[in-house]
């Protein structure tokens, strides 16, 4: 990950409220996989793989990128005619190479996908505190929005509860709701986790963020207690972004998945205070902001009526249905086909936009031609290997990762092939074109034993294994991967991004700081001649090798003991 602060505050911005970044949308749960054998599982061996038969080349991806981030491809958007185009060129890739359609002879699985456009109600009203009503002014004190779809969506005279996180997480002996029933209820929380953003370094996992650090965690678990709103409260440290990040995203129209309920399950409103107005919000309960902050920090903390303060809020929507398009092509395995590996990259970009120096075409050649450029080249490198793989690989490029993991969230709450018969996702997003690495960078270090998978190829290719250098931004949540370790798949997702093995870490620091300041998701992210195309090549090729050898095994690999993921993965096993 990049590390200068510009980078870090971009990666750790919120995913929805800012459509520059992506993040996840639920809470690790396991699918309902019933009549399907549980398979074996057992710790993988660490002893390096043989050479892997096919290797991936730079003219191969570079045929691959060209194509995907041309601007012919009208800057890959879902619902224009740049979706057209690059699902039509992808499905016809995985035809040329022999791939299979899924089960009903397409090689498209449609995602139905509704667009919100919500104008709140100027203020929030607080009523009952001492004092006049409290009324906080939309942009400057609150922003709001919702997932119901429904013309309009009001919360009347709610009593206000504080729920310190917002966190129930029994692996941790954590309830924040426990004993306080917030049915009909506007629940307050702060953001981030109480080992992220407290001061007691021994809780959770410290500054590593967890899953229950993630704001839209926060949303789902208030809708599961059967609040009627939600407000995080904003703190620009442990969250790390400003307001402005903020508001830039809550004010966009929001993409959401269809859901026969419309939405019903969701709270009525959903948002977030200002700081300030938090403080003023509980001054006007009779109760100091900085004293229930150190209360929500320690163990044992329980929930508590803010007073006899309710609020009163509304927002008018506008609704647009449309169905975008997940693409996927299947290798068929020679011996256990109904077992599976799959890869992932998102196909999406942010389409014809405002111009940039007189570009207005948003490319997306590294965020994520790249991965669409390795996920082809994997694919044709396992069609040229003289072993075919016993098990199933199932090449997936998904829709509305943008948006907030929109098309690979829709397959794991509609798999195309059994979750318990799934081994393992392995995820590609961004890869740098800057030459070979010294590093192998591991999102998410220390959640599964798919990274002893992963060193032992990169220990193949001379490569060591990096942890994940910003743990505290939460980037295991932000891309795709993330929509299969919440239903219990084992996910993978690394990359040389560190060391350049020519030109050392400063080099490739500054490689990133100059994408992100003048490339990242702007016009200017296309394609270059000069571009060294050899690292993406050394990272397919691990992801091949790594590929190879799962679909060589008849076990499964596990999520490590303390992983979040792991006991929706035990039961998804049937354990």
């Amino acid at each position: 990950m990049p590390t200068s602060a510009l980078i870090r505050l971009l990666l750790a911005a919120p995913v929805g409220l800012l459509p520059l970044l992506t993040g996840c949308r639920t809470q690790p749960a396991a699918a309902t996989m019933a009549g399907a054998a549980a398979p074996a599982v057992a710790p993988p061996a660490v002893a390096a793989p043989a050479p892997a038969p096919a290797a991936v080349d730079t003219a191969t991806l570079g045929r691959y990128l060209r194509a995907v981030a041309s601007d012919a491809m009208l800057g890959r958007k879902p619902f224009t005619e740049g979706e057209k185009r690059i699902t039509g060129y992808l499905a016809a890739e995985f035809k040329r190479l022999g791939l299979q359609p899924a089960p009903g002879g397409s090689y498209f699985q449609p995602v139905p996908l509704v667009e919100i456009t919500g104008t709140p109600a100027p203020a929030l009203l607080i009523k009952g505190g001492k004092g006049q009503p409290l009324s906080l002014q939309y942009k400057t004190d609150f922003v709001s929005f919702t997932q119901r779809e429904q013309p309009e969506v009001a919360v009347t005279n709610s009593p206000l509860v504080f729920a310190g996180y917002g966190v129930t997480a029994p692996e941790y002996g954590w309830d924040d709701y426990q004993g306080l029933d917030v049915k009909g209820k506007t629940v307050v929380v702060l953001v981030n986790d109480p080992g992220n953003a407290g001061t007691d370094t021994t809780l959770f996992r410290g500054k590593a963020m967890t899953y229950y650090g993630r704001w839209t965690y926060k949303y789902e678990e208030a809708a599961r207690h059967g609040a009627a709103a939600v407000l995080i409260v904003h703190d620009t440290q442990p969250a790390a972004y400003p307001w402005s990040v903020v508001l830039s995203g809550a004010v966009s129209p929001k993409l959401r998945a269809q859901t026969a309920n419309k939405g019903a399950d969701k709270c009525a409103l959903e948002g977030w205070l200002t700081l300030d107005a938090a403080k003023r919000l509980f001054q006007a309960a009779g109760q100091n902001y900085e004293a229930l902050y150190q209360a929500a920090n320690t163990k044992g903390f329980r929930p508590r009526l803010l007073g006899p303060l309710t609020l009163t809020g509304s927002i008018r929507n506008q609704l647009r249905r449309q169905t975008s398009q997940n693409v996927l092509g299947v290798l068929p395995g020679t011996t256990r086909p109904d077992e599976y590996i799959i890869y992932s990259a998102h196909w999406d970009h942010f389409g014809v936009g405002k111009a940039i120096q007189g570009d207005s075409i948003y490319n997306g050649a590294v965020d994520d031609g790249t991965g669409l450029a390795a996920l082809l080249s994997i694919a044709e490198g396992f069609q040229k290997s003289a072993t075919k793989p016993a098990r199933s690989i199932v090449f997936l490029a998904v829709t509305g990762e943008e948006q907030g993991l929109l098309g690979s969230a829709y397959y794991a709450q509609h798999p195309v092939f059994p979750l318990n018969k799934t081994v393992a996702d392995l995820n590609m997003d961004m890869l740098w074109p800057y030459g070979p690495m010294k590093d192998l960078t591991v999102i998410g270090y220390g959640q599964s034993e798919l990274e002893d998978y992963a060193r032992a190829a990169a220990r193949a290719q001379d490569r060591y294994l990096l942890p994940d250098q910003t743990p505290e931004t939460g980037m295991f949540y932000r891309s795709d991967h993330f929509s299969f370790a919440h239903v219990g798949v084992p996910s993978l997702y690394a990359s040389g991004g560190y060391e350049s093995r020519a030109h050392g870490k400063s080099y490739i620091a500054d490689k990133r700081r100059e994408y992100t300041t003048n490339m990242y998701h702007k016009p200017a992210d296309q394609f270059s001649p000069g571009w060294d195309l050899t690292g993406i090549a050394q990272d397919a090729e691990l992801y091949l090798r790594v590929g190879q050898r799962l679909a060589a095994e008849t076990t499964f690999p596990q999520w490590r003991a303390g992983s979040e993921f792991r006991a929706a993965r035990e039961k998804s096993l049937g354990h």
